[in-house]
């Protein structure tokens, strides 16, 4: 993503420091900061507290959080010390787990003296492989979007309804359910994005960030007004990104995404979740009695981040004082309601059968 004239990832290594740096993604849209992650808690605070967030991003942080623990300890004790410490700071994303055991997978029968150099190159790694899979993503979902313009013949634009923020920032670059978008952008589609507030933490908000930055036509809405938009005809598609997928097509993603499935289901309208195969958890079927939902902060309900009139950056309290408060970061949706799920291997139906005729190597998964 270019801001202010110079491409930015979501992180990137510093070279000269030796160190890596993200950008610290509690100040947007309204102020851009990059931070830079030194300590073993500096990153599990980044991932917690959200200075980064998406699944993707979230795996690729934590490898790098890896990479930082062997250098000062590359025991095994210690690695496992680091695989259960970061691994607790978000329990729903299952791309937090994937890169963890890919890390400890790799590392465990190498020699001690070998683990800090061989960590930091799988990180590099797995962030590079992720800019290329989501890449790959939005040249399948261009695919969707190109058939939606080739029907409309009065020049309107396909217009697409998204929910929280699968762009770049929740990725290491590109997004999964704006890289579709992104894409077909470039190539001079018509697009108009319906863009959801996603609250609580007002998600939606980067997304119009991003979109804006890159030059798509969007408009903000609050989540509410999706089903009405569906209802009058002002909805052609739905792109979701998802933080864990089952085996079997459900797919867990920011609180609402389900309430849109149910809307798009019924006025017909196609509802796609764009997700990188790291994000399937091929050990469960039942998204909904097996997936871990995440309980955020009362906070995050009952005060509201945004600048003030005297343009100064704050929160304020929206709920009456002493009120209880209950803040589920997640929601499954079943697979019955997903059109389709967009992968970096193509299309498939949200089914252990569409799944597996793209990966077949995770056949013999238990799950």
């Amino acid at each position: 993503m270019i801001v202010d004239g110079k491409h930015f990832r979501s992180l990137w290594w510093n070279e000269t420091r030796s160190v890596l740096e993200i950008i610290d993604q509690t100040w947007l849209p309204y102020d851009f900061r990059t931070i830079q992650v030194v300590t073993l808690q500096d990153f599990a605070d980044a991932i917690r507290e959200m200075k980064v967030r998406g699944a993707p991003l979230i795996g690729a942080t934590a490898a790098y959080g890896v990479a930082r623990a062997m250098e000062s300890d590359p025991s095994d004790a210690n690695l496992d010390r680091t695989w259960n410490f970061l691994e607790a700071t978000r329990p729903t994303a299952i791309n937090l787990k994937w890169a963890l055991n890919r890390c400890r997978d790799a590392l465990l029968p190498l020699p001690e003296s070998d683990r800090a150099a061989s960590a930091l190159e799988l990180a590099h790694l797995i962030a590079d492989e992720d800019v290329q899979i989501n890449k790959k993503i939005g040249q399948h979902g261009l695919k969707i979007i190109s058939k939606i313009a080739q029907r409309k013949n009065n020049g309107d634009p396909v217009r697409i309804l998204t929910h929280c923020n699968a762009g770049w920032l929740a990725t290491v670059d590109w997004g999964t359910a704006t890289s579709p978008i992104y894409q077909a952008h470039d190539m001079g589609l018509n697009l108009h994005v319906w863009v959801d507030e996603t609250r609580p933490r007002n998600q939606g908000a980067i997304t119009a960030w991003e979109l804006g930055k890159h030059g798509v036509p969007h408009t903000y809405i609050v989540d509410n007004a999706g089903g009405h938009l569906m209802q009058h005809g002002m909805v052609d598609l739905v792109i979701t990104g998802t933080d864990r997928t089952t085996r079997c097509g459900d797919v867990c993603n920011k609180i609402g995404t389900y309430l849109k499935a149910l809307a798009a289901k019924d006025n017909d309208i196609p509802f796609y979740v764009a997700l990188p195969s790291s994000t399937v958890d091929w050990t469960v079927r039942n998204g909904l009695s097996e997936i871990p939902i995440e309980e955020r902060s009362d906070a995050e309900i009952s005060n509201i981040q945004g600048i003030s009139d005297a343009g100064k950056l704050g929160a304020v309290a929206v709920t009456p004082e002493g009120t209880p408060v209950g803040n589920p970061a997640f929601d499954v949706t079943p697979s019955r309601l997903v059109t389709g799920l967009i992968t970096e291997r193509g299309l498939c139906d949200a089914s252990e059968t569409g799944l597996l005729s793209l990966f077949p190597e995770f056949s013999d998964t238990v799950g």
